[in-house]
């Protein structure tokens, strides 16, 4: 039935040859191994042959055919495929019973139009449009965050809130006393350095007791709240999101819910309470503290008497100057205990995950506080504070 010579030879490289049958025919040799993880021959090949001879009719020759996988299916329904489009005949009498069957199967159960959707690169409109949206989201999480924290301190002021008082006090000791030794470091050379940058200018003119002046009234009114703050956000921040995330990983938040009791007023509320309490202690502390930083090398750099130095400061600083301070970081302390809570909350199902809630957490954390503090300072002057 076949007349003519093969036109390819046949070997382990070429797996595919054409011969030409007695009827005109294009008779199709498949050889070799056809998987996936050999080189196929494409399909343009045959198509190029069913070009030069005009041929109206495939069949197949497998008698050489290895071992196949995928590929070889792959290849025969992009083959059908071209088949179709030039009305060419497809005889698969020739192929494996296997291959056959799996053919029929295909042909069998059509592929759903618009199954395939080509991938189109979006405008720059579109673009614009999916950057604002996802924006969005974020920020309509965090209002509804702070709803439902709302709602929590209003079932405390009602005295409905669900939580153990054992976990408050354990959680005013972690933010307030187990946060004094690096708050009196941070503190105590933040005013050191205050004191020494201002140290080198005023002595230029002869006005080095003013340097009581700047670092009293720097640290009461703006640095002693906010570095404190980002020491806790660090600190404090962070520790509130590995631990409400790995509580979510384990299932617990779940487990809280299933028993009908509100995570916000289990989990949230307590910690919320304990940092808006020992914020303005740690504060108030900071000042005082970032002061005699600033007396130490007022009085060992500038060779300033103590008392001399004590009374400057004390008359530089005022009461409102100290109460604003201190009502900063009471707010910057509700927003670090929401910024850790509702990155823990929002935290993934992983260990990696933890991590990176931990690591959001401390960076909305400063980032409320340094806009806070802007706030306040426009707010502030404005209100002639």
């Amino acid at each position: 039935m076949v007349s003519s010579a093969p036109e390819s030879t046949i070997t382990p490289d070429h797996p595919l040859s054409f011969d030409r049958g007695a009827d005109g025919a294009l008779v199709v040799r498949l050889a070799g191994v056809w998987q996936l993880s050999s080189t196929l021959p494409p399909v343009s090949t045959v198509e190029r042959q069913l070009s030069d001879s005009a041929s109206r009719r495939i069949v197949f020759d497998s008698t050489r055919l290895g071992a196949w996988d995928s590929g070889l299916l792959t290849f025969l329904v992009d083959l059908d495929a071209v088949c179709a489009r030039r009305g060419t005949q497809m005889d698969r009498s020739g192929l494996p019973t296997g291959v056959q069957r799996l053919l029929a199967l295909a042909a069998a159960v059509p592929e759903r139009a618009g199954a395939r959707q080509e991938s189109v690169a979006p405008s720059w409109l579109a673009r614009i449009g999916l950057a604002f949206t996802g924006a969005r989201q974020p920020i309509l999480d965090m209002l509804g965050f702070i709803g439902e924290a709302t709602a929590a301190f209003g079932s405390l002021l009602r005295g409905r809130a669900r939580f153990r008082r054992s976990d408050l006090l354990l959680l005013i000791q972690q933010a307030g006393a187990d946060a004094l030794g690096i708050v009196t470091l941070i503190s105590f050379l933040v005013g050191a350095i205050l004191a020494f940058v201002g140290a080198v200018q005023l002595e230029q003119f002869g006005a080095a007791i003013y340097v009581a002046d700047l670092v009293g009234i720097a640290m009461v009114r703006e640095m002693g709240a906010m570095m404190t703050a980002i020491v806790i956000a660090g600190r404090t921040g962070a520790a509130y999101a590995a631990q409400l995330g790995s509580m979510k990983v384990t299932q617990e938040i779940d487990a809280l819910t299933t028993m009908g009791i509100s995570p916000l007023e289990f989990l949230v509320l307590p910690r919320m309470l304990a940092l808006c309490l020992m914020m303005p202690l740690l504060c108030f502390y900071a000042d005082f503290v970032g002061i005699l930083g600033g007396g130490a090398v007022g009085v060992g750099m500038l060779h300033l008497a103590p008392l001399v130095y004590y009374r400057q400061t004390a008359a530089a600083v005022h009461l409102g100057d100290l109460a604003g301070g201190v009502f900063k970081a009471s707010v910057y302390g509700v927003l670090i205990a929401l910024s850790g809570c509702l990155r823990g909350l929002q935290c993934g199902n992983s260990s990696s995950a933890v991590g990176d809630a931990a690591t959001a957490a401390v960076v909305t954390g400063i980032v409320f506080v340094i806009s806070a503090c802007g706030l306040f300072a426009v707010m502030f002057y404005v209100l002639g504070i």
